[in-house]
């Protein structure tokens, strides 16, 4: 690779940390989810500086091409965020369901006082 790649790399990794903490600091994203993001681009910011990491990464766990070793992994951490943001829907949907029912039944309560109190108006004086 010439010295234009590795810049370019670095670069990018430097930016995708640096929108990462800044949408921290603004608080639109939360530390659970940035938790990912941020080792994707510390990772990123690895291989761009040391880039025979990765060489000696991908020796290591067998693969040929080192450049499929960092498709795999950003497969993997991509697939992670997915299985992360389903479960976290899978508890807010139990949680709308349960606020819903939870405004059902309260509404039918307030429905039923309001016609107890419209069929039985001696009982407002108590």
């Amino acid at each position: 690779m010439n010295p234009v790649s590795y810049i370019f790399g670095i670069v990018v990794a430097i930016a995708v940390l640096g929108v990462v903490i800044e949408m921290l600091r603004r608080r639109r994203l939360r530390e659970r989810h940035a938790i990912w993001w941020l080792l994707a681009g510390v990772f990123a910011l690895v291989i761009g500086v040391f880039p025979q990491t990765l060489q000696w990464a991908s020796d290591l766990v067998g693969v040929e091409v080192p450049t499929n070793l960092v498709f795999f992994v950003s497969l993997a951490v991509l697939f992670l965020v997915c299985l992360q943001h389903s479960a976290e829907l899978t508890d807010l949907e139990n949680q709308n369901r349960a606020l819903a029912e939870g405004l059902a039944l309260q509404d039918l309560r307030i429905r039923e006082l309001e016609s107890h109190a419209r069929t039985n108006p001696s009982d407002e004086s108590r």
